[in-house]
């Protein structure tokens, strides 16, 4: 079978959009799945839909791996993106062939080939998604070094080199899943100015010339289907070694002035991008109802015997107690219109239900502490000031969670070892957090709540202090333990 490339497409008399030549105006920070199944699907109907015309170069963010380069090179940038899921009940299948990638730059081994980009005068957007990890400020990183370790740094660099060449600042979009990313990245560049005691006319430029924009986004994407790909692969007619697959489902919340709509086309691509002046209303809708619903259900509905969160969506209870959760305690502390967070907690539950993503529970389930606390205690805490009373959903989930890590009776390898029935599960999180509840494996329900509410590394002061929480808890957790999660779950919902 021929190697996805142009020439292989034209001898198959291809029908689809394709770009083979324009100018790179995009450089990205970032060479996985996600953005490749998000802001170059974007792209790529920005370059079909409106007359966008740009090519992308990715870079791989920490470098080091020249055979990922390979792949892009041999595919002469091209690749497949399947989109599927649910729209109006209905399923969806989409393949497109991405025709917006040049290249894939290893930083480790081609410096000099990203620091010559820098040159490039049609050069105006940055994007990056380089994990939560990304952003972060390493002050063993020179200016001499080629590459500095960290992102920022290669950034700093980047710019600095820019701007001694007389050229045009940037828009910068950071996509990576921490508050306020956009204006963390300009935080840590500016410690780099800073800590290289590089120059003040550089130091207003970064600021007066270029444009850092928090940004949130939202897609499941699953990569490489490594399952199906000779199945996939056998149906296009071509070997595509980086295949890319997501839900439908998108959104693109850009916080910044509006002129950036006159540089980035997309509502003449009508595609789900926007740009407001706080995104942080739209940050808690995705956390609270999306990121919320996901970790306040899936550890007891793990334990209550599913495995997928499609498999959740099929049962009567654990869907109802999502949809009680989401509508009638996440919803009305929020802010946004009514309409809005409907409208969205509607394409949850599609999204949920995608008969084409294998969800795994347990892989949610990674780190549920500081998930619980980012993404539910909100939700939690903002009820009980709006309403004075506790909400019952939201409420048990975190029986279910303690439920979940109290299990955990064997240390693993960086794990705690579960039971559910037959079946052993691995809990991972934070050491201290595994250390925390193997000390405390014996414990009785009251014993456990109290010890995991009042542990304010966890939780601050808040849980501790918030009136009947605590007996709430461990009468949840007792009948857990008593009728298993299913039933206990169900009584939540009479």
């Amino acid at each position: 079978m021929e190697k996805l490339c142009y020439q292989t497409l034209a001898d198959q008399g291809y029908g689809g959009y394709l770009l083979p030549e324009a100018p790179e105006r995009v450089l990205q920070f970032g060479e996985g799945g996600f953005l490749r199944a998000f802001a170059e699907q974007f792209i790529d109907e920005m370059n079909e839909k409106a007359g966008f015309n740009s090519k992308v170069v990715l870079v791989q963010p920490r470098g080091g791996h020249p055979e990922i380069s390979e792949r892009f090179d041999q595919q002469q940038g091209l690749y497949t993106l399947i989109l599927r899921g649910r729209e109006n009940g209905q399923k969806v299948s989409r393949a497109r062939v991405i025709s917006c990638v040049s290249r894939c730059l290893d930083p480790m081994n081609d410096w000099e080939s990203l620091l010559a980009c820098a040159g490039n005068r049609t050069l105006r957007f940055i994007i990056s998604n380089t994990t939560e990890a990304g952003i972060v400020f390493d002050p063993e990183c020179k200016l001499s070094d080629a590459p500095p370790r960290s992102f920022p740094g290669k950034l700093t660099v980047f710019l600095h080199d820019r701007w001694k060449r007389g050229l045009n600042g940037f828009i910068i979009l950071s996509c990576e899943l921490i508050d306020h990313n956009g204006d963390e990245l300009r935080r840590c560049v500016k410690q780099y100015i800073e800590l290289w005691g590089l120059e003040k006319e550089f130091e207003a430029w970064v600021e007066k010339d270029n444009l850092f924009c928090s940004t949130l986004v939202d897609r499941i994407v699953t990569g490489y289907p490594r399952a199906e790909a000779a199945a996939i692969c056998e149906e296009l007619g071509y070997q595509d070694n980086i295949i890319d697959t997501g839900e439908v489902f998108g959104s693109w919340v850009i916080e910044g002035p509006q002129s950036i709509k006159k540089e980035l086309p997309f509502e003449k691509a009508k595609l789900p991008i926007i740009v407001v002046d706080d995104h942080t209303p739209y940050k808690q809708r995705k956390v609270r109802i999306l990121n919320g619903a996901h970790t306040s259900m899936v550890l007891g509905a793990y334990l209550a015997g599913q495995d997928i969160v499609r498999g959740c969506m099929e049962n009567e209870v654990i869907r109802g107690f999502m949809k009680k959760t989401i509508y009638d305690e996440v919803i009305p502390t929020l802010d946004l219109p009514r309409k809005d967070l409907i409208e969205f907690a509607s394409a949850v539950t599609e999204r949920f239900n995608n008969p084409y993503i294998d969800h795994s529970l347990l892989a949610i389930s990674l780190n549920s502490t500081a998930k619980w606390k980012a993404r539910v205690m909100p939700s939690l805490l903002e009820y009980v000031k709006r309403f004075g009373k506790l909400p019952a959903c939201i409420t048990f989930s975190f029986a279910a969670y303690i439920a979940f890590y109290h299990n955990g009776k064997v240390k693993g390898n960086d794990c705690l070892v579960g039971r559910r029935g037959a079946d052993t599960y691995g809990i991972k999180d934070d050491q201290w957090v595994l250390d925390f509840y193997f000390e405390h494996r014996d414990d009785d329900a009251a014993s456990i709540t109290h010890a995991v509410v009042n542990n304010g590394k966890m939780w601050g002061e808040e849980l501790a202090a918030l009136d009947g929480f605590e007996t709430a808890v461990t009468a949840a957790l007792e009948r857990i333990n008593a009728v298993g999660v299913l039933q206990a779950m169900e009584e939540c919902l009479e």
